[in-house]
């Protein structure tokens, strides 16, 4: 009896070990996926289209007639107070050429609040050849209570876009941040800011 005493007492260690490395494995994942760090991974994975963003007056070669249709779409974490909109759901898009539409975030709260947008584009394929030169996502965005702000982004589709693709959707996802006012996002972003 007394030999299996320690065994048990190395078994429940061991379970007590992995559960412990499972708990941490889950807090590390909820951590990963927060706007500011997701940010960071997605600037060094290329993740999203993250990484290809340029700095203000790149060339664009535009080689290209071809259009393509750009779906605009925007949703708001349930934690967050606001509404946003794209002010143009659809565009229709030269590749290579410099293009612009504007996003409308109103803060529907009684208090000012910090957000950052996280987005996507699809098909997964087109976020290779999607380059934004500027975008409210690069950065955290405070709105005062019942404030309302138009949020500019400009892009352009490279030339080089596979054929097979002839519409894209570009979504953005606004989650609240807890941040002191004065952080922001690191990486690529701050890069194009410069």
């Amino acid at each position: 009896m007394n030999s299996s005493a320690p065994e048990k007492r190395k078994d429940t260690r061991k379970l007590v070990i992995k559960l412990a490395g499972v708990a941490v494995g889950m807090f590390a994942f909820g951590f990963v996926v927060m706007p500011p760090l997701y940010d960071v991974i997605c600037d060094i994975t290329g993740l999203g289209g993250r990484g290809l963003e340029v700095a203000q007056g790149a060339s664009v070669s535009l080689d290209s007639d071809r259009e393509v249709k750009v779906i605009f779409d925007a949703t708001v974490n349930s934690a967050l107070d606001w509404d946003l909109h794209p002010n143009d759901p659809v565009a229709h898009v030269r590749l290579g050429e410099m293009s612009e539409t504007s996003y409308l975030a109103f803060n529907d709260s009684s208090e000012a609040i910090a957000g950052q947008a996280i987005y996507t584009v699809t098909p997964p394929e087109a976020s290779l050849y999607f380059v934004k030169t500027e975008c409210f996502c690069f950065t955290r965005q405070s709105l005062a209570a019942n404030e309302s702000r138009e949020m500019p982004v400009r892009f352009y589709i490279k030339p080089d876009l596979p054929e097979h693709i002839r519409e894209l959707t570009l979504s953005y996802t606004f989650f609240q941040l807890d941040e002191p006012a004065g952080a922001t996002v690191t990486g690529a972003a701050q890069a194009a800011q410069e």
